[in-house]
């Protein structure tokens, strides 16, 4: 996966403000991000705060203070001389440890934060090889001993939204609901879900678009109770009237993304209206979205709003949904960070995470109706001071095609 060939260099700078904050805020002196050969390996937040590839290796160096250091090879410099954002480049030729140990002990920081996370893919960047290199060219310093996980500090980082990141990922939703109108026109009897498919690829092609997550498996068109649900993409199974057809589906524009997911019942001849244990799993999801985002204010933790969404399925009769209720939505469409979810081992710690103004979730429980199929609907939600309001029309009714 490549950077973005024109970078957002207004977001970039947006981000290294926000970033001296948090630093200050987690009481961490120093964050170095080390990198190379980055069209190869790419650390997740190079783009918050560069924005372009590099060849040899390089350090992005931020302090508390506000100091913004750029240590590059010779010729990536001018990259990040552009970007104008950054108080001193150090170029090298030979040696990079030369010119980064000079700064580190211009710096003498007592902490400095590393890319590696254990709960948080998006801050776990920095290779094992690289965290190698970097105590080799620091031995013999105090430095080698002051690492510490930059986890803390790439999580805010990305979960907090600026305005101008909730207005790209807004206008993603409105591409995504505006195809996923075209689409629910194209949907009929008799048509297999992977024809669906193509022609939501089709439509983001035609708009130069990439989808939110593998195009293999995204949109996941779902007909009926004999589908396979997940990360999977769709099938030859054809469209039949009494299926439910679930969507899950999302694009990235302008390199944030959307993810919404949507339910259609297909009407049986003589039907004006979906069966009772259809509208009834409709009705139940519904509510369970509600609720959640009802609960959703800063400082809730994410597995206090995952517990009122489950009950509220398992309340009416329903099996509990085997997976978090949602998850941070930004450049990724999975984006790191906390989880609305319980406190399974898989999650780690991310269900602790307090919820703070800023932060782009989705809100996403399931469950199955028997003989007919999935049940999911997906809704992209922002948190504010206030509470948590949804960033495009939730579906509250349930769509019936003739």
């Amino acid at each position: 996966m490549s950077i973005q060939t024109i970078p957002d260099y207004t977001l970039i700078r947006e981000k290294l403000d926000q970033a001296a904050g948090i630093l200050e805020e987690k009481g961490i002196d120093c964050w170095l991000t080390f990198v190379r050969e980055t069209s190869a390996v790419l650390d997740p937040v190079l783009p918050f705060i560069y924005g372009h590839d590099v060849t040899w290796q390089s350090a992005f160096i931020l302090t508390r203070s506000g100091r913004r250091i750029a240590i590059l090879g010779r010729f990536d410099a001018e990259n990040v001389r552009r970007l104008g954002a950054y108080d001193e480049v150090v170029t090298y030729d030979a040696a990079f440890s030369e010119p980064l140990r000079k700064v580190l002990a211009d710096l003498d920081p007592q902490q400095i934060a590393l890319n590696y996370s254990t709960d948080n893919s998006h801050a776990d960047g920095l290779t094992h090889g690289l965290f190698l290199l970097l105590h080799e060219y620091l031995r013999g310093t105090p430095y080698a001993e002051r690492f510490v996980s930059a986890g803390p500090v790439i999580t805010a980082l990305r979960s907090r939204k600026t305005a101008a990141e909730v207005a790209l990922i807004k206008q993603a939703i409105v591409t995504t609901f505006d195809i996923y109108q075209r689409t629910f026109e194209f949907v009929a009897v008799g048509k297999e879900e992977r024809e669906v498919g193509r022609y939501m690829h089709d439509q983001v092609d035609a708009l130069g678009l990439e989808t939110s997550w593998e195009r293999a498996a995204c949109p996941a068109v779902n007909s009926g109770p004999d589908t396979p649900v997940g990360h999977a993409g769709p099938t030859e199974i054809k469209i039949e009237p009494g299926h439910m057809v679930h969507f899950d589906f999302g694009i990235k524009q302008d390199e944030y993304c959307s993810d919404i997911q949507r339910v259609l019942y297909v009407l049986r001849p003589g039907e004006s209206e979906a069966p009772e244990p259809v509208r009834r799993g409709f009705e139940t999801i519904v509510r369970a979205i509600q609720a959640a985002v009802a609960a959703m204010k800063p400082g809730v933790t994410g597995k206090e709003i995952d517990a009122v969404a489950r009950k509220v399925v398992t309340d009416a009769g329903y099996p509990e949904f085997q997976y978090a209720t949602g998850h941070h939505l930004g450049r990724a469409c999975h984006d790191g960070g906390g989880v609305l979810g319980p406190l399974w081992e898989r999650y780690g710690d991310t269900p602790n995470y307090p919820l703070e103004a800023g932060h782009v979730y989705t809100v996403e429980p399931g469950l199955f109706v028997e003989g007919y199929g999935y049940m999911g609907l997906e809704e992209d939600v922002l948190v504010t001071e206030e509470g948590t309001i949804f960033l495009g029309e939730p579906q509250t009714e349930l769509i019936l095609i003739r």
